[in-house]
């Protein structure tokens, strides 16, 4: 009789620890895919191989795709949840635009160079993992920051256009070109993007812009701002500068030598716009009240 008790109390401890070890492999083998839209492409895309919305990818799936594209096509409905992004641990290239988004965890995605996440619903995003980005594209959210930027050391190009932003602080030294129109900063600090040569930031609440550090600058966009002051005299390199519908007072661009196109229209209390003697400016737009002047005392 001991010998039946002992063998049946063997049996069930075995059973329990199959139970156990199925339970410990089955995160391992699967990653969680709860949103369908997100599992039908990949479906579509032949990456996930059984081929079935089940909620579920085998990871060696997921750790075989280099770039993953999300973005929307006809015959899909929305992505609102990039949950199981996580397992793709290999990607460089991620799309994911014109989504539902509203979050997104891409700390274990440490090998993207490319990210396109615009037309979300992102209020924030988290990129200090992801140190090898070159290009970031988050515009059409509703972003009013952005953490552990400064991380990506190799980032080249940024498109925060149309969000919510108030201030912006780039610490980016290899960033060539900046987009970052149609949101509400008040403050821009680009003491860190020493390499800047491009600037879309249209349509804010700017004052002020210091870009005194920004001496590869050749394209300067910032019409429709507050803007009452600006020095461009360390922007040697300034060939476009837009700064219609601010506030100026004054302007000197004596020091631009390799400026082209000029637009300073609309604001209502720049009379003078100060060049050299012999300087000329193949494009310019101005008021009729406006004149560039060699001497506007």
């Amino acid at each position: 009789m001991k010998s039946i008790v002992a063998f049946l109390v063997t049996g069930i401890l075995f059973l329990s620890a199959c139970s156990d070890d199925d339970n410990t492999t089955q995160p391992n083998t699967f990653i969680e895919i709860p949103d369908s839209e997100f599992e039908n492409i990949l479906i579509e895309q032949g990456i996930d191989s059984d081929g079935i919305i089940n909620q579920k990818i085998l990871r060696t799936d997921a750790e075989q795709v280099i770039r993953l594209d999300l973005n929307k096509d006809a015959s899909f409905g929305e992505v609102s949840d990039l949950t199981g992004i996580e397992g793709f641990i290999n990607i460089t290239y991620l799309s994911a635009s014109q989504q539902n988004i509203e979050t997104v965890d891409l700390s274990s995605n440490t090998q993207l160079d490319t990210l396109y996440l615009f037309a979300n619903s992102l209020d924030n995003i988290d990129l200090s993992k992801n140190t090898a980005l070159l290009e970031v594209d988050v515009q059409s959210n509703e972003l009013t920051s952005i953490s552990g930027l400064s991380n990506a050391v190799k980032l080249k190009k940024l498109n925060v256009s149309w969000n919510n932003m108030e201030e912006l602080s780039i610490n980016n030294p290899e960033l060539i070109v900046l987009y970052a129109s149609h949101n509400f900063l008040t403050r821009c600090d680009l003491s860190g993007a020493v390499n800047l040569k491009n600037i879309l930031i249209i349509s804010n609440q700017l004052t002020f812009i210091n870009l005194k550090d920004n001496t590869l600058l050749e394209t300067l966009l910032i019409s429709d701002n507050k803007l009452v002051d600006i020095n461009l005299e360390n922007n040697v390199q300034l060939s476009h500068f837009y700064s219609s519908s601010n506030l100026l007072n004054n302007l000197d661009v004596s020091a631009n030598l390799q400026l082209i196109d000029l637009r300073v229209d609309r604001n209502p209390d720049l009379k003078c716009i100060k060049i050299l003697p012999d300087q000329t400016i193949p494009t310019t737009h101005l008021s009729d009240y406006q004149a560039l002047n060699s001497n506007c005392n």
